[in-house]
C-alpha cells in the first residue's frame, strides 16, 4: 500500500491519508459508543479537519461508516467494466471479479470492514443504507455487463439472478467469517469462506433443478 501511495502525486496522497484517517477515527468512535451518539463535529475535530473537507470525501456519517464496503464494490465495478466477458461464462466472471476486488484492498482493510459490518448489524440506519447501496451496485453491474455484451448476453432477469446468486454466496461467507468461533477473521479466512460458499453452489443448483 505504501509503495502505491508513493507513486501518486502529493495532493492525492494527502487526500487518501485524510480519507483513511476519517474512516479509522469514525469507526473507532462508532464502535466504542453508538452510531447515533457520535456527531460529525466529533469526527472532524478528532481528525483535525473542517466539515468542508469531510464533505469533499464523504456525503454523510453513513457513508464514512460503510466506506470499507463501498471501497470493495467500487473495485468490483471497475473490474467488471474491464474484465473479458462472454455470455457463456458470466457467473465465473462475477465470481472472479469479487476475488480480484478483495485482493486489491489496502492493508488493514479487513479490520475496518469487520468493524463496519458489526456496526451495521446493530444499526438499522446503516443496514438500510447498505441494502440501498447493494441494490445500486447490482443495477450498475447488470447494466455494465449488458452494455458490454451488446445483444450477446442473456436477458436482464438471467443477468440479475446470476449476480444475486454470487451475492448470496458472498453474504453466507460473510456470516461465517463474522461469527467464526476460531477467531480467525483475517483476509485469508474471508477468502477461504468465500471459496467454500461458492463450492456449495453446484449442489444448491442441482437441488433447485430437481424441484423445478
Amino acid at each position: 500500500m505504501e509503495r502505491d501511495l508513493r507513486q501518486l502525486p502529493l495532493r492525492e496522497r494527502k487526500k487518501l491519508r485524510t480519507r483513511q484517517a476519517l474512516v479509522d477515527t469514525a469507526l473507532e468512535l462508532f464502535s466504542r459508543r453508538d452510531f447515533t451518539a457520535v456527531t460529525l463535529d466529533e469526527i472532524v475535530d478528532a481528525v483535525e479537519i473542517s466539515k468542508r473537507t469531510f464533505f469533499r470525501t464523504f456525503t454523510s456519517k453513513e457513508d464514512v461508516a460503510l466506506a470499507p464496503e463501498k471501497e470493495l464494490w467500487a473495485a468490483y465495478r471497475a473490474d467488471i467494466a474491464t474484465r473479458p466477458l462472454t455470455g457463456a461464462h458470466l457467473f465465473r466472471a462475477y465470481k472472479d471479479a469479487l476475488f480480484a476486488a478483495l485482493e486489491q484492498m489496502a492493508d488493514g482493510w479487513e479490520r475496518r470492514f469487520l468493524a463496519s459490518r458489526n456496526l451495521a448489524d446493530r444499526t438499522p440506519a446503516l443496514t438500510a443504507h447498505s441494502l440501498r447501496h447493494c441494490s445500486e451496485v447490482s443495477a450498475d453491474v447488470v447494466r455494465i455487463v449488458a452494455d458490454r455484451l451488446a445483444g450477446h448476453a442473456p436477458g436482464p432477469t438471467e443477468l440479475r439472478l446470476l449476480l444475486d446468486l454470487m451475492l448470496a454466496a458472498w453474504h453466507r461467507a460473510l456470516e461465517t467469517w463474522t461469527t467464526s468461533p476460531t477467531g480467525r477473521q483475517d483476509r485469508a479466512a474471508l477468502v477461504r469462506h468465500t471459496h467454500e460458499a461458492f463450492a456449495a453452489i453446484p449442489t444448491v443448483a442441482a437441488l433447485a433443478a430437481r424441484d423445478s
